[in-house]
């Protein structure tokens, strides 16, 4: 599933866009628009004034001044695992990107230096980079801390799923072998491959590793990691059943960006949109 990022017909994002003649979106709301939250018009005077005025069309209603912690989650780019379509887990570091991996990663690093900028304007500029341990998401993190000039530090939590004996072998190899069990893996959530997690496992894994970011106060962090485990990151946002979670499309080098609020009453504000063609 992708999310158009910036295309809210009330508040175009891209420069030049055609639409209303509403602020840039890095630019404030003044306190006298339509709070886009949905709540009316809020007068310079009255206590709300001015109060969700950044909050662009389309987001989760909020009724306080709660600021959230921002996670932009990049799938790394592209590897020979990922054109076999094998099951490329934690077990193995491996495999590296390859050269269209390397300018996927590129194009992703590109779209997310514009976060805060010229798109996605309630949101902060990235200020931390965290990445997955294996090499793809290394190599990824990598591309990213040279375009937005910041360390990366490496948390396992973010890794991707353990597909136990299913590591390297394509979904045609796992059924002769296991018949009936991927696809209950994939649909029930709970099933756990022979020696793996079970993608209720992983989300168990990714609550915490969110939890850990949201202790850390409002900032925006850059997460580089996995489809499964950004699938999760994205269902236990939700809170959606982990039956349901491999329904979201994360395709490789895409972004998607939850914001994490202290109630708990959380956001996904983009699911997996591409980082080419912008």
């Amino acid at each position: 599933m992708t999310s158009e990022p910036a295309h809210d017909p009330d508040r175009p994002d891209r420069p030049g866009e055609a639409g209303d003649a509403g602020p840039s979106p890095a630019e404030p709301l003044a306190p006298d628009r339509v709070d886009p939250a949905g709540a009316g018009t809020a007068s310079a005077g009255s206590p709300t004034a001015g109060r969700r005025a950044v909050r662009p069309s389309g987001t989760s209603p909020r009724f306080d001044d709660d600021e959230p912690t921002t996670v932009v989650l990049v799938r790394h780019g592209q590897t020979t695992m990922t054109v076999s379509r094998g099951y490329s887990g934690s077990s193995e570091p491996g495999p590296p990107l390859d050269e269209v991996g390397r300018t996927q990663a590129a194009a992703a690093a590109a779209l997310v230096h514009r976060v805060g900028r010229d798109l996605w304007g309630d949101i902060d500029d990235p200020s931390e980079i965290v990445a997955s341990p294996m090499v793809r998401t290394q190599e990824t993190a990598a591309v990213m801390a040279a375009r937005l000039g910041l360390p990366v530090r490496t948390d396992p939590v973010f890794q991707e799923a353990d597909f136990g004996q299913w590591q390297g072998l394509t979904a045609e190899q796992i059924e002769e072998r296991w018949p009936g069990l991927l696809e209950p893996w994939h649909t029930d959530g709970h099933v756990r491959p022979p020696g793996g997690e079970s993608i209720a496992d992983v989300g168990v894994r990714l609550r915490r590793g969110l939890d850990a970011l949201r202790a850390g106060g409002p900032r925006t962090v850059v997460v580089v990691s996995h489809a499964v485990a950004i699938r999760a990151a994205l269902g236990v946002t939700m809170g959606a059943h982990p039956g349901t979670w491999s329904q979201l499309r994360v395709a490789p080098a895409s972004v998607s960006i939850v914001r994490l609020f202290a109630d708990r009453r959380d956001e996904i504000a983009v699911a997996g949109a591409p980082s080419e063609g912008w």
